[in-house]
């Protein structure tokens, strides 16, 4: 059986298949698929194929229950990247001013000590974790829940160009396949399939990304979630899976540990000029700085997640 036709046939189909179905239907069509015919046009596209059976397939996908029978990939990466180290970075697509900074954060952080970070180029926390992997440039891989030879959303097709420049983007759907509904819960088995660790940082109660983190620990995977205030929707699913076990997550090296990596202390000369500010509440330092208020609050929780600062009543105060 060639797993590049199984992968053609439920592309071709609109189905879902990590085996062989039975059935004439599919008999006929692996007749009559000319293997080699098909990668010619993937590569006139710019595509590859990685089948299930070949050495470089991700062990960690490779793993779980029902791994596809290939992989289609993009980028300038070998496929051996997707056996690296790597975390997933999910959450909501209307995220809040406080879970983007985190999510970019932690794919700048996590990308720069050697972890490829993996997320669904959503709009949202994905493309923040994507975006700050790309910052830090370092690897980023991106899961589609289309054909290989779409960018969803349309608005992300410079996002998913800078990924996979030096990263990769993935699916498991032949060029030519539309988003739909049901695509994507089958992504996010991917997604957290690729990975030995899922943060979630933001989702509500039945947010897409409770999905991935449900199939992480399915398959018994490091799952962290990033704490919210209780009275926020977009904190109901990770504080659920706080409840459930997840492990919370209060900064990268809550990461890098569970990899067995040293996190580098932070360079002394590297300090925020926010800092000799302070104490100070983030209206006064917009107008004692003239920076807007998203970047005066970006900064001022990227401080706070690496416990440079602590708030109290609205007023921000440096910890050293």
């Amino acid at each position: 059986m060639s797993e590049l036709a199984l992968a053609a046939f439920a592309s071709e189909t609109g189905t879902h298949h990590v085996r062989p179905p039975r059935g004439e239907r599919w008999r006929t069509f692996e007749r009559r698929f000319d293997e080699r015919a098909y990668l010619e046009r993937l590569a006139a596209g710019g595509h590859r194929f990685l089948a299930r059976s070949a050495p470089s397939f991700p062990p960690l996908l490779r793993a779980i229950h029902d791994p596809p029978p290939g992989l289609f990939l993009r980028g300038e990466a070998e496929p051996e990247l997707l056996s690296r180290p790597a975390v997933a970075i999910v959450g909501a697509r209307a995220c809040s001013g406080y879970g983007a900074p985190v999510a970019r954060k932690l794919g700048r952080e996590l990308a720069a000590a050697g972890l490829v970070v993996v997320s669904g180029l959503a709009r949202g926390i994905d493309a923040e974790a994507h975006r700050g992997a790309l910052e830090a440039e370092g690897t980023t891989v991106a899961v589609l829940g289309c054909g290989i030879d779409r960018d969803y959303p349309a608005a992300h097709a410079e996002l998913a160009r800078r990924v996979a420049t030096n990263g990769l983007i993935v699916a498991e759907y032949a060029p030519g396949v539309e988003p739909a509904p049901w695509r994507f819960p089958a992504r996010n088995r991917i997604v957290a399939g690729l990975c030995a660790a899922t943060v979630v940082v933001e989702a509500r109660e039945r947010s897409g990304a409770l999905i991935t983190a449900d199939l992480a620990l399915e398959e018994g995977r490091e799952v962290f979630a990033v704490p919210g205030e209780i009275t926020s929707s977009l904190s109901a699913g990770t504080n659920a899976l706080l409840k459930l076990g997840a492990s919370p997550l209060t900064s990268e090296a809550d990461v890098f540990a569970s990899f067995g990596i040293e996190p580098e202390e932070p360079d002394p000369g590297e300090r925020s000029p926010l800092l000799a500010l302070l104490p100070a509440s983030a209206d006064e330092l917009v107008r004692s700085t003239g920076l807007g208020a998203a970047e005066i609050g970006r900064t001022l929780v990227e401080l706070e997640i690496d416990g440079r600062v602590a708030v109290h009543d609205g007023v921000y105060r440096s910890t050293s």
